[in-house]
Parts: C-alpha cells; structure tokens; sequence
C-alpha cells in the first residue's frame, strides 16, 4: 500500500503545474551565480524545469534560515564528499559569484577530507584552483 501510494505521489509532483514566481525566483538564483552559461552540457527540458522550478525556485530561494552563501557552501561540501565533478564546477563558479572566499572553499575541502577521503578533497582542490584560474584569466 505504501508503494503504491508514494509511487502515486511522484507521478502528481512530476505532473504539478508550472509557478511561474517559483521559475521567476529560480532563475533569478541562477543569475546570480552566473549558472545560466550554454557552455555547460545540456540536460533533458524536464530536468530543467525541474532543477529551475523546485530547487532553485523553492529550495535555494528559501532565505528564512540559510542565506544564499550559505546554502552554496553546502551545496559544495555535498559535492566534494560524493566526488561530482562536473556539477562542483558549475558550483564553484557559482560560489565565487556570490562572493564567497577562495580561503573559505580551501578550509572546507581540508575539513572533507578527513571525512571523505583525500583523493575527494584532492581532485576538488585541483578543481578550485582551475576554476579561480580560469576566470582570472578570462577577465584579466
């Protein structure tokens, strides 16, 4: 019975109209960590609605407990822990967009890595660095 009814529940939340202040509110997010660039490999039109609509719409843009910073931060350390590359670069950049410290990210990884494994903080401090560089380059 459980199955069925959260089997049910996903099928309504998949189908749930688009809030057009929820993608306003998205995508203002998006904006603000410069995450919007066509660079980036394109994910399927559903998982973009997804992404703009109910996490950045409504998860990011809840600023009640956690400011934006904050929320970014955390977002890093999941990222660094599980080894997701491609998604923490996007969020570095992200991060650095909203003012956050390349001190700040460095002291974080140091502390995952007790925690994750060296290698985890290893490949995303190698990753920091190509990132910090890269727009240092790019606007210099």
């Amino acid at each position: 019975m459980i199955l069925i009814e959260t089997h049910s529940l996903k099928a309504n939340i998949r189908n749930m109209p688009l809030n057009e202040d929820d993608r306003k509110k998205g995508l203002e997010i998006l904006k603000k960590m410069d995450l919007l660039k066509s660079d980036e490999t394109p994910v399927s039109k559903g998982l973009l609605v997804q992404i703009i609509d109910m996490l950045y719409g409504t998860i990011w843009s809840k600023d009640d407990l956690l400011s934006l910073q904050e929320r970014s931060m955390i977002t890093l350390t999941v990222l660094v822990a599980l080894n997701r590359e491609n998604e923490l670069k996007s969020h570095l950049r992200g991060a650095k967009n909203l003012g956050i410290k390349k001190e700040k990210i460095e002291e974080m990884i140091l502390h995952v890595a007790f925690y994750s494994g060296f290698p985890t903080s290893v490949s995303a401090s190698q990753l920091l660095n190509k990132v910090w560089d890269s727009d240092e380059t790019n606007s210099g």
